[in-house]
């Protein structure tokens, strides 16, 4: 019998084409050590999103939604109400009443999964296990095998292609035919093809798949081994940033179709496996959603509903009165929702101090590779590619030198004990290699005994050393730090009244034990804090090169303006500022003044999110607050160090004068933006094709890995396993690769503390403005029109309307709600 004899001939062109397209459709996934947040179905953006939420329910059988049990509660709760329900029901052109969406929540949950694979079907007596079980797992060990090149200490030959390594290790495995009880499976995988692309095509072949069939087989093959899929996305991802592919998603698929390949008992009688599985796949194919399923996506859209009632009702109040004169300082966070709780703190601490929201990379598009190291990461959002690359120094070349010296030989000795650590029981056998000062340091670690750890930047350098050095960039002609300088300060919206003192604070977080740590970074920045792109960027500005040839281009700074670079702990709300004791003596009370506002409004932060962490008995003492929020950040056990981004559900883009005052409750993106100031609308371009999109692939990924957990999201931390020295984690030791957010970063044990909503994006400008920036970008118009997240406006002049931006036009948005 042979491979082609059940099936018509194909257009293995049109094939191919098909395949590539399916492949095209999985968004990347970063590994640990530069972990953002990235929405896992941002290659679907050029579809309605309602198509996308059936889609997934009819392939993989996800609801995106919560449970009904979830939205009881919140009905209940009063955090959905009638009126919601009514508006909700409108929209979707239902004649259903809110009492009939109640009772739905009554119904026990579908059970369909999604349309069924041939492994689905297979014989399952042959592997107690069950065939889609052990194929992800052979598949992931493999790739965990074939991509890894920092963890393990023997590698797969990478020569040949994912593909052809996957075929040489199934040939050689012995014990997948007896793990099977499937006697044949090794005379069935010599006979698979040698190319990806034909084995694709013999599977196609093989399981008489028609061609109107392709891209729903091939995407429910990806589906199941999203992980892997992602992590071969991001390789396509970083390869189109350097102008070039890297097709070997393409392989991945040809693997799980060669599976499919593989179980088939090549029987075409009525009572076949393969009989079965056609008859379940059509019926799969043409499953219309139920009207339990409709429920839930309308108990989903009327809690974004009443999310926006509260944000309308918010942005109704007179803006802020405070103007540029007073100003005693002016103090720039990151976008990121973390931000928002100490902002409106620092403001109620010091009323004299303004602050302002900007991208967390404060708009340099760096790589940093630290003294005496080889290693280089990005310092910027994922969607960009570094045009420069920043390292430390001293400002003497023959220091750099030294310290470059002695780093290298402390971090070549260090790296022998790495053998020891990466060896099963590897803990017990350093104890007894180093003795039981090791023991002792391990005890002290798991009891926060010992002092916080130094940050990996210093890692192998002594405080005294470190502390000499600084980021730079390396013979950076004046006039493009001129050109950096000048665009920040527009985007920024800061081009006259300056300050006494400006502070620019990135953030970080810390925490101990855990893989997913570079994920409560910079949610954007590829994991990493802004530290390094805020002192480059304060150094920048101060420089009086830069603020001579900024003159020349109208921003004037005056010589008494200084700019201070800080960190923003966001574990434990404490801010640190960086060369603060080179200010000159004539701004001493001011920088007294600011350092005081500082620490009171850490004290404020703390308290407003101790009750969240479990702390709310300490609200009162603020030093044992600190204490234990410092505790948390140094326990090995700690599964939830701080909430991260959790909650984020809106994304503000006006003065800072609409939103002052406002308790937005850390669940919004702040961007200080005046479209008075951007006459060509460059800055609202660059605010709604970055800071917007990545809020957006923020937000996407909190609500995916809310809703699917299983899919989406990467489970249990505490059975976390890492893969690969640095790709991604398992959950537990196999199944497929995770990807997104570990379920205690988004659930405490009781309750959901993320709530899983669109994005809504405010932004203070006229239409035209706004609309040109759609016409004029694909990828903005596909969020907005599509609805993958809700685009609305405000206006200077009229502060109690607001509009939603939607495919029919701009419409007034719903004042009071029924």
């Amino acid at each position: 019998m042979t491979v082609l004899e059940h099936s018509a001939p194909i257009d293995l062109d049109a094939l191919h084409d098909i395949a590539l397209q399916a492949c095209e459709r999985i968004a990347p996934a970063w590994p640990l050590d530069r972990m953002i947040a990235v929405s896992p179905l941002w290659e679907r953006r050029d579809q309605p999103w309602a198509k996308v939420t059936e889609e997934l329910w009819r392939r993989a059988g996800s609801r995106m939604t919560l449970s009904p049990a979830d939205y009881r509660l919140a009905w209940q709760e009063k955090l959905i109400a009638e009126r919601h329900l009514y508006l909700s029901l409108s929209e979707a052109s239902l004649n259903w009443t809110p009492t009939q969406l109640l009772q739905f929540l009554d119904e026990p949950l579908d059970s369909f999964q999604g349309m069924p694979l041939l492994e689905d079907m297979a014989n399952t007596d042959i592997t107690s296990a069950g065939w889609p079980a052990l194929i992800t797992h052979q598949i992931s060990q493999c790739c965990a095998s074939w991509f890894d090149e920092d963890q393990a200490d023997w590698c797969a030959t990478k020569q040949a292609g994912l593909y052809q390594a996957w075929r040489e290790s199934m040939l050689q495995d012995r014990g997948l035919s007896v793990l099977s009880a499937c006697r044949s499976l090794g005379e069935r995988i010599g006979e698979l093809p040698h190319h990806p692309k034909d084995a694709i095509a013999a599977a196609v072949q093989r399981l008489g798949i028609a061609k109107d069939e392709l891209e729903e087989w091939f995407d429910c093959l990806l589906l199941r081994s999203l992980g892997w899929a992602s992590w071969c996305a991001y390789r396509r991802w970083q390869a189109r940033l350097q102008g070039s592919d890297d097709p070997i998603l393409l392989e991945l698929l040809a693997i799980r179709a060669a599976w499919e390949w593989l179980v088939d008992d090549r029987r075409r009688d009525a009572e076949s496996c393969w009989s079965d599985w056609r008859k379940s796949w059509q019926v799969g194919r043409k499953k219309a959603p139920t009207a339990a399923w409709q429920a839930l996506q309308l108990w989903q859209r009327a809690e974004e509903l009443a999310w926006q009632e509260q944000l309308q009702s918010m942005m109704r109040k007179p803006p802020a009165s405070v103007t540029d004169s007073t100003a005693l300082a002016r103090v720039y966070f990151c976008i990121d929702v973390r931000s928002e709780v100490v902002r409106r703190a620092l403001e109620q601490a010091c009323p004299q101090v303004q602050t302002g929201g900007f991208a967390g990379f404060f708009g340099m598009p760096i790589a940093y590779m630290p003294l005496g190291t080889n290693a280089s990461r990005p310092q910027l959002p994922g969607l960009l590619a570094a045009q420069l690359t920043v390292t430390d120094s001293s400002g003497d070349a023959v220091c750099d030198r030294a310290l470059a010296s002695k780093r290298k030989m402390r971090l070549e000795r260090a790296g022998r004990w790495q053998l020891f650590q990466r060896l099963p029981a590897s803990t017990f056998t350093l104890i007894e290699t180093l003795g039981l000062g090791y023991a002792g340091a391990l005890l002290g670690r798991a009891c926060g005994l010992l002092s916080r750890p130094s940050a990996p930047d210093h890692s192998a350098l002594r405080p005294h050393e470190w502390q000499q050095l600084k980021p730079t960039i390396p013979e950076l002609p004046l006039g493009q730090r001129a050109k950096f300088a000048a665009s920040i300060l527009r985007a920024m919206s800061l081009t006259r009244d300056f300050p006494p003192m400006i502070l620019l604070l990135g953030h970080g977080s810390q925490s101990a034990n855990n893989p997913q740590a570079a994920g409560l970074d910079c949610g954007a920045c590829c994991g990493q804090s802004g530290e390094i792109n805020a002192r480059l960027v304060a150094d920048m500005l101060n420089d009086a090169g830069v603020r001579s040839a900024l003159r020349e281009q109208g921003i004037d700074m005056p010589v008494a303006c200084r700019v201070l670079a800080g960190l923003h702990n966001t574990t434990t709300d404490e801010m640190q500022v960086f060369a603060s004791e080179s200010l000159p003596d004539t701004l001493r009370p001011t920088w007294l003044t600011l350092r005081q506002a500082l620490d009171d409004a850490s004290v404020l932060a703390r308290r407003e999110r101790a009750a969240r962490l479990g702390l709310a008995h300490l609200c009162g003492h603020p030093a044992k607050l600190l204490a234990a929020l410092r505790r948390r950040a140094v326990d090995w056990a700690q599964t939830r160090p701080e909430w991260g981004l959790a909650g984020n559900s809106a994304f503000i883009a006006a003065p800072r004068s609409r939103t002052r005052g406002l308790n937005l409750q850390g669940r919004s993106f702040l961007h200080d933006y005046d479209w008075r100031q951007d006459e060509e609308g460059q800055v609202l371009e660059l605010i709604m094709t970055a800071p917007m999109v990545v809020a957006h692939w923020i937000n996407m990924q909190y609500l995916t890995s809310t809703t699917d957990n299983l899919r989406f999201g990467s489970g249990n931390k505490v059975l976390h396993n890492v893969v690969g020295g640095c790709i991604g984690v398992f959950e537990g030791n196999g199944g497929d690769l995770r990807v997104g957010l570990a379920r205690q970063s988004l659930h405490d044990g009781e309750r959901w503390i993320h709530r899983p909503l669109r994005l809504s994006v405010v932004i203070e400008a006229p239409q035209k403005m706004i609309d040109k920036v759609l016409a004029e970008h694909a990828v903005v118009r596909n969020l907005v029109l599509h609805g993958w997240l809700y685009l609305l406006r405000t206006d200077s002049a009229c502060t109690h309307m607001m509009e939603r931006r939607t495919a029919e036009g701009w419409q007034l948005l719903e004042q009071d709600f029924i």
